[in-house]
């Protein structure tokens, strides 16, 4: 028996793409039916729907994924996305600033230029409300108060091949940056956080060792396994196959020890 796709599925995925793009214009619609029809039928018609995480959550993990790819027309169509189904900008920024540890600044300062258009455009006055929680002085005692509790040694034993030179600055850079500047923001919880930073390590590959270490992470904040592999497949259509099978396969076998 072939399998295809179902009417009932082809409606379910052009019903939710307008209910997420509402009349944005897409112009490929015009030149690349095919492919359009394709894209509907599959992300909007079957990945929006497998899995545990809402509309809200998917499009946050897109926003981080498409973030991370650098794929900015395709992110600047998703924030606007994002707020038509009610995720705040400070949520949108915060999840784009997330990114920056893993991605590097340059990245992440075209996508929030991207996200100060959009907000501009819906008339949203900028700068949004700081949701910064702490002194500067207070980077490194604050990062490790989040840090330890989830990752215990995990991370430092993992920098001890470092250079000599290297074997202080390094995780110090790591604790107050990663978990001093940005765990420690509101505007997102932890276990959201957690979940799209696992996200942008699937995006972007050959990160084996540290997907390992944010699987451990998310168990630990209070994400289920199902949550976690529903939100790695949410990415496949924005990284593809190999990637996405990659993480679930270090997924699967992980456990908190």
């Amino acid at each position: 028996m072939k399998r295809g796709i179902s009417m009932d599925k082809r409606k379910k995925g052009i019903d939710k793409y307008n209910e997420i793009f509402g009349d944005h214009l897409n112009t490929f619609t015009e030149t690349d039916p095919d492919l359009m029809l394709i894209l509907k039928d599959f992300i909007f018609g079957e990945v929006f729907f497998i899995g545990n995480i809402d509309d809200r959550l998917r499009e946050l993990i897109t926003i981080a994924v498409l973030t991370t790819n650098s794929t900015l027309p395709q992110l600047k169509a998703h924030i606007g996305a994002a707020l038509n189904i009610e995720v705040t900008p400070i949520e949108i920024k915060e999840a784009i600033y997330q990114c920056t540890p893993f991605i590097g600044f340059p990245k992440v300062l075209n996508a929030v230029a991207i996200s100060n258009e959009v907000f501009s455009d819906r008339g949203i006055k900028l700068p949004l409300q700081s949701q910064k929680q702490i002194e500067d002085n207070e980077r490194f005692k604050k990062g490790v108060e989040i840090q330890f509790p989830i990752y215990g040694d995990a991370i430092k034993k993992n920098l001890e091949k470092l250079p000599e030179d290297q074997r202080e600055c390094i995780p110090r850079f790591l604790t107050e940056l990663c978990f001093g500047d940005f765990y420690t923001r509101s505007g997102i919880e932890i276990k959201v956080r957690e979940l799209l930073i696992l996200c942008v390590l699937c995006t972007l590959g050959g990160c084996e060792t540290q997907i390992k270490s944010h699987v451990v992470g998310n168990l630990k904040v209070g994400n289920s396994r199902e949550t976690i592999i529903s939100a790695i497949t949410h990415c496949l259509p924005y990284v593809g196959f190999p990637r996405m099978l990659n993480a679930i396969n270090i997924i699967k076998d992980i456990k908190i020890q």
